[in-house]
């Protein structure tokens, strides 16, 4: 028996996504490589399927879907290569700040256009000096009348060119306490102040649009935070959960892409009269990598349902990510190693997905910050 019960429903959105992947990613999934971006015209068409931000409720233009759809666009993104088109990262981890905190005039001003594609979004938390450590940010926001005049800098933020609204982690200079300090504001791009800086240059994620932020004097009404004042930190640890989930998604699919053409590749390369995959020391790496990546399967499609049922999955989530971000780098290290010298040609899939999945250990949360999560929930 399936951890998870797809519906016909389901199945259908699963062949209609995978065709518009089919026509509209993979043919230019070079092109964006080499571009170093993914087109805003992408987006649109996604906002003209219904593929983005499906479960707003539909009073805003969403489908108000379960998280099953989103679940489905993933896996078969991540089977496309492509690793520029964020939508998970908008639909799944951004845009359920302004669903769950935002005010109903945030809700309404926003979320048409993230639902469109028009507006694509930003979440800015990670700066030069503070990493996962979200307490100690440095961006200010100071009240001044009806605003909050920000300054500071932020790195390392995915879909950092492209985004017209941005999620903006800072912190009241006024509070102490770091925990209670931490607030959230939704920043629109060409906002007087906040200026885009150079796009980061990456080991993989080439077409991902990654850059540094900047905030000087930049005024933003006090109308734009989220939430009540002081719980931004609460929120940012309350929505880590599904982006999480979302990662794990995100690195088992890898993994079971990586195996896949691996296999393919192995049937088909000859060396000493007959093909790869019949000698035992391929077939043993294969076998190990598929327990692996069907253990890793197994982990996430039940964190999946437990996320669903409204379960508190935290720790678990933690020890998925940091299990199948690593499972995943060591199935594209194997893989490569049975490719041999091809495994290290870039006209070669294997090697992108080999530089790509490197990263999967070190965003949303260290391999290292998971273990500590889990360990301190264990009482250790």
């Amino acid at each position: 028996m399936e951890i998870i019960e797809y519906t016909e429903e389901h199945r259908i959105f699963r062949e209609a996504v995978r065709r518009f992947f089919s026509k509209e990613v993979i043919p230019y999934a070079d092109e964006w490589e080499e571009a170093g971006i993914v087109p805003k015209s992408v987006w649109l068409k996604m906002g003209e399927q219904g593929f983005l931000c499906m479960d707003v409720a539909e009073e805003y233009g969403g489908l108000g879907a379960d998280f099953l759809y989103s679940v489905i666009l993933t896996e078969e993104l991540g089977k496309t290569g492509n690793t520029g088109l964020a939508a998970p990262l908008h639909s799944d981890i951004i845009v359920p700040y302004i669903t769950s905190f935002g005010s109903e005039e945030l809700k309404r001003k926003y979320l048409p256009g993230c639902i469109s594609g028009e507006l694509i979004t930003a979440l800015a938390m990670t700066e030069p000096n503070t990493g996962s450590d979200l307490a100690a940010i440095r961006t200010t926001a100071v009240e001044d009348g009806d605003d909050v005049v920000i300054n500071g800098q932020k790195t390392f933020i995915s879909n950092g060119i492209n985004c017209g609204l941005l999620v903006l982690a800072v912190r009241d200079p006024s509070v102490e306490n770091d925990y209670q300090a931490i607030d959230l504001y939704v920043v629109d791009e060409g906002t007087p102040g906040f200026e885009k800086g150079k796009k980061i240059k990456k080991v993989g994620w080439h077409s991902q649009d990654t850059a540094e932020l900047y905030f000087s004097d930049c005024r933003v009404p006090k109308g734009n935070r989220l939430g009540q004042k002081g719980s931004g930190f609460m929120m940012l640890m309350e929505n880590l959960q599904q982006e999480r989930l979302m990662c794990c998604i995100i690195g088992v699919v890898a993994a079971e892409r990586m195996l896949e053409m691996t296999i393919e590749y192995c049937k088909e390369r000859s060396a000493f009269g007959r093909p790869i995959s019949k000698f035992q020391n391929t077939q043993f790496k294969i076998v190990e990598m598929a327990t692996e990546v069907r253990l890793g399967r197994t982990f996430v499609d039940k964190l999946i349902v437990d996320h669903m049922e409204g379960a508190n999955v935290v720790v678990n989530v933690s020890m998925a990510k940091y299990w199948t971000s690593e499972m995943a780098m060591r199935v594209a290290d194997q893989c490569v190693q049975l490719h041999g010298g091809y495994g290290y040609c870039e006209e070669y899939p294997i090697a992108r997905a080999w530089r790509d999945t490197r990263v999967l250990s070190i965003f949303a949360g260290t391999s290292e910050i998971m273990k500590g999560i889990a360990a301190k929930f264990m009482g250790l």
